[in-house]
């Protein structure tokens, strides 16, 4: 009996393997125009109609349905799963997986408390406990516990996409809309926060620098840096403009370009690390 992971489609994870996940899809809608997440429209195709349309598009969370559809089949085929979703503070998905979990024994649900690639580097750290052996209920509850050790740390080019789509509140957007302002956001008990403010992209990376030297990075887990808009130059130059912070230290850094649903609300132009803290308190 095989323990896979089942994740939602705003877990953001690097396409070299996604192959070795379940992926259930959200919905994004441009007017009257429905796109399955990831299946019906690519990354670059929904970017395109990001930029262009007149309106913010509109997210809807995985049904119960879907996810039924695929503990069936796990229960069909005598395994079991672990489901991990983003934020239960941000989407209504973990109420639809936990809601279909209740008629299947070989399920468990886990509210990552988090978002995009940080709940990705969960993911990731749980294919690798499932692969070592670790029981289902056991995997579960660790966890629940590494995922308060996990740092997420981005800079978004304009908090107007966060405020439009509810997921930040309009006088957090206010601190960060002055004109050449680049916000840096991260993910607190399930919810988005501002972390601080800067002027220009160089001084924004700088703060990124800052708070990851300040949690500290566990390199023997997984990392995650991720983008959206049409093109990874940030990322790049942020990569480049941080290279203390890597250089040394890991072989590689997998870059993720972020999922639809993210994408509406960070909107284009913003840059993301997520990593598990070494400076955490045991």
């Amino acid at each position: 009996m095989a323990i896979r992971i089942i994740t939602d489609s705003t877990v953001d994870i690097a396409d070299s393997y996604m192959s070795r996940f379940i992926v259930v899809p959200l919905t994004v809608s441009f007017g009257e125009d429905d796109y399955i997440d990831g299946v019906t429209i690519n990354k670059q195709e929904f970017y395109q109609k990001l930029i262009s349309s007149p309106e913010l598009p509109k997210t809807s969370q995985a049904t119960p349905e879907a996810f039924a559809k695929v503990f069936r089949q796990l229960r069909d085929q005598g395994d079991e799963g672990v489901v991990i979703t983003v934020s239960s503070c941000l989407s209504g998905t973990w109420q639809s997986a936990c809601l279909a979990a209740e008629d299947f024994e070989n399920i468990r649900v886990v509210d990552s408390r988090n978002v995009s690639i940080a709940s990705g580097v969960l993911a990731l750290y749980a294919l690798r406990c499932a692969e070592d052996g670790m029981t289902l209920d056991a995997l579960a509850r660790h966890l629940s516990k590494k995922r308060d050790e996990i740092g997420l740390v981005a800079m978004v080019d304009t908090l107007e996409y966060l405020k439009k789509g509810g997921r930040i509140s309009a006088a957090a957007a206010l601190a960060g809309g002055l004109l050449g302002i680049k916000p840096v956001v991260t993910c607190r008990e399930g919810e988005l926060a501002v972390l601080g403010k800067a002027r220009g992209s160089k001084k924004a990376n700088n703060l990124l620098v800052e708070q990851i030297r300040k949690d500290g990075i566990d390199f023997s887990m997984p990392l995650l840096l991720g983008y959206t808009g049409l093109s990874d130059d940030l990322l790049r130059r942020y990569i480049e403009d941080s290279r203390c912070l890597w250089e040394g230290r890991v072989t590689r850094l997998d870059c993720v370009h972020l999922s639809s649903v993210i994408g509406t609300h960070a909107g284009p132009g913003a840059v993301a690390v997520a990593y598990f803290k070494s400076n955490t308190v045991k």
